[in-house]
């Protein structure tokens, strides 16, 4: 099967822009909101009704969006398809009480999100960022996209182990980074320096979710610019595109048969168990409502239920020149090769064979090729939110991505062609 014969370096330009938009889940899910704005969808509440008229709605929940086009003469049994994918990535936030430092350091206290490489986040110039929350129950997203903040590493003089031992981090007492200079720690420095910086009131900020970032923007990579080097990959290449795909679907709606959805949630990397989560209820309720605005009974939702297929996208592992021995001997995905199918029996992936199906058929209308990725038996396998959103929804569920080295890394390294391929499979999926 042989990929498409232009490549539009447009699509890899616009990630690489919705890369450094986002720096946090806050941040992304408002990038993919404003993207489907412009391409007609409407924001609807929780607290609304909500009516069964066709168009595309979409609901926002802190670092999660749902979004769905429901085309003309749809009927309350018509089943979705769903592009899932998460927002969040590995990296290091900021404590509760953050103004720390000793011998004349400032710092900001941080805890670790998730599993992150920790070697990559040192002797790295990074910025802050998330979401202020305001006394009148508001939220603000500020975004310090300059260096602000270093995690010094130390210098190999005074570790001379560490040429024969490797580098080995303390979480708590090695990743806390430096800010400035002084004695005189402070409690609510941090915050009064976002308040000044977000063009808030003194004393307005009264709770806060914020991380740091790597501040050196997406890059084309290589002798003929082949790869693309960048931040948090995993997972906001999905997002991208899942957003592109659903905008453009819902912009040549040619009798649709089903529903097309983009189901992008928070906290997959600390195993979604969150009201934002795969694991909590928000696709459910969303989808169910759906159906129900559409004068559906649960006759009709347990009907669209059964007929409804999910594509979960999410980075996988490609082939590293380096250390080959650690994958599946089988099974060598190469970046520009075309995006994975995640295959696993013990259901760490949710594929199975009428899963690869639907996703062969959706390559093969798009004219991508795709590959078959599965873990080496020697090592663990890790998860995604397929398993959860086939077990929790009783969905069809096949787990996918683009294949990446780095994984976990404040930098991450893909091909500058698969995000274009998987975007593609993806329109030809949701258009069905």
């Amino acid at each position: 099967m042989s990929a498409p014969s232009r490549f539009d370096r447009g699509h890899t330009d616009d990630l690489m822009s919705f890369l450094a938009a986002s720096p946090t889940p806050y941040h992304a899910v408002a990038n993919a909101a404003e993207r489907l704005e412009k391409a007609g969808f409407r924001q609807v509440a929780e607290t609304d009704a909500w009516d069964g008229s066709a168009g595309g709605k979409y609901v926002l929940r802190g670092g999660a969006i749902i979004a769905w086009y429901v085309p003309e003469g749809a009927d309350a049994h018509t089943p979705f398809r769903i592009v899932g994918a998460h927002t969040d990535s590995p990296n290091l936030r900021v404590k509760p009480r953050p103004d720390s430092g000793a011998h004349g350091w400032r710092q900001v206290a941080v805890e670790i999100y998730g599993g992150p490489l920790l070697n990559s986040w040192l002797d790295r110039d990074l910025g802050l960022a998330g979401r202020l929350s305001l006394r009148d129950g508001s939220t603000r997203l500020v975004d310090v996209d300059r260096p602000l903040l270093r995690v010094p590493q130390l210098a190999i003089h005074l570790d001379r182990s560490v040429t024969s031992d490797g580098l080995k981090l303390d979480k708590q007492r090695h990743m806390q980074p430096v800010w400035g200079l002084g004695d005189d720690v402070r409690d609510g420095d941090l915050i009064a320096f976002l308040e000044e910086t977000a063009g808030l009131p003194s004393g307005e900020v009264t709770g806060w979710d914020l991380m740091v970032h790597s501040v050196e923007p997406p890059a084309y990579l290589g002798r003929d610019r082949e790869l693309l080097a960048g931040p948090r990959m995993d997972n906001l290449l999905s997002v991208h595109a899942g957003t592109a795909a659903l905008a453009a679907v819902a912009g040549r709606d040619s009798g649709l048969s089903h529903i097309p959805v983009l189901a992008a949630f928070d906290h997959e990397e600390n195993g979604s168990q969150s009201d934002t989560g795969a694991d909590g209820p928000l696709l459910g309720g969303v989808l169910e409502r759906s159906v129900f605005a559409r004068g559906g009974t649960y006759e009709d939702r347990a009907r669209a239920f059964a007929g409804t297929v999910c594509l979960s996208s999410d980075t996988g592992h490609a082939v590293h020149p380096n250390y080959a021995e650690r994958h599946d001997p089988t099974h060598h995905p190469r970046v520009d090769g075309g995006p994975l199918l995640k295959v696993n029996v013990n259901n760490r992936y949710a594929t199975d064979g009428s899963g690869r199906a639907v996703f062969a058929a959706a390559c093969e209308k798009a004219d991508v090729p795709f590959q078959s990725f599965v873990s080496n038996n020697a090592m663990p396998c890790g998860t995604t939110i397929g398993p959860i959103t086939a077990a929790r929804h009783g969905i069809r569920t096949v787990d996918i991505g683009v294949a990446i080295l780095s994984m976990h890394s404040a930098r991450e390294l893909c091909g500058a062609k698969d995000p274009f391929l998987l975007a593609n499979a993806l329109v030809a999926f949701l258009d069905g």
